[in-house]
């Protein structure tokens, strides 16, 4: 398993949400770091998705 970083931010760039969660895959992690998204009602929010190896799953500006 591998650790992943999900972070969304305001338009001013405050932090509003920063998670870290495990998954096998690259895909389990960006289902898992979509669900959290739309948990938290951050969708539209600035967001950004990152591998271990600094790879960008999911971004939204």
């Amino acid at each position: 398993m591998r650790t992943y970083k999900l972070t969304a931010y305001e338009q001013t760039g405050k932090l509003i949400a920063e998670e870290s969660f495990t998954a096998a895959t690259d895909d389990e992690a960006k289902e898992k770091g979509h669900a959290l998204l739309e948990e938290k009602n951050l969708e539209e929010a600035t967001h950004r998705l990152a591998s271990p190896a600094g790879k960008l799953l999911l971004f939204h500006s």
